[in-house]
């Protein structure tokens, strides 16, 4: 009975870290506030709207209907464009001039396809 139990509160603490750090972050709050989300660790999911790749590497730009972030991939080379993907990476610095952003970056660490 005791073991069950612990089995129980093994499997639902396992459950609940697993889903604490597949939290998905939108596009729109992240070009939003840039700075919030700089140099730290972001999910997104979305569709590639343009892709560009040579060599194994590249960028490509996302869109989860919130807004689009472009995408840096080192050695993996890049999704091609309208495939649904989720990707975990870093915000690194951005382009803002007058308050406008003009370019988020995220530095691919880890991708999926399917989202």
């Amino acid at each position: 009975m005791i073991a069950k139990r612990v089995t129980y509160l093994v499997v639902v603490l396992a459950l609940g870290l697993a889903l604490a750090g597949c939290e998905r972050t939108k596009i729109g709050a992240i070009t939003a506030d840039p700075g919030r989300f700089m140099n730290k660790e972001v999910n997104v999911v979305g569709q590639v709207t343009q892709s560009i790749g040579f060599l194994g590497k590249g960028i490509y730009q996302l869109d989860d209907g919130t807004g689009r972030l472009w995408v840096w991939s080192d050695g993996r080379g890049v999704p091609s464009k309208g495939a649904k993907v989720g990707v975990k990476g870093h915000i690194t610095p951005t382009v803002t001039f007058l308050g406008t952003n003009y370019a988020t970056v995220m530095r691919e660490s880890d991708r999926r396809n399917g989202g």
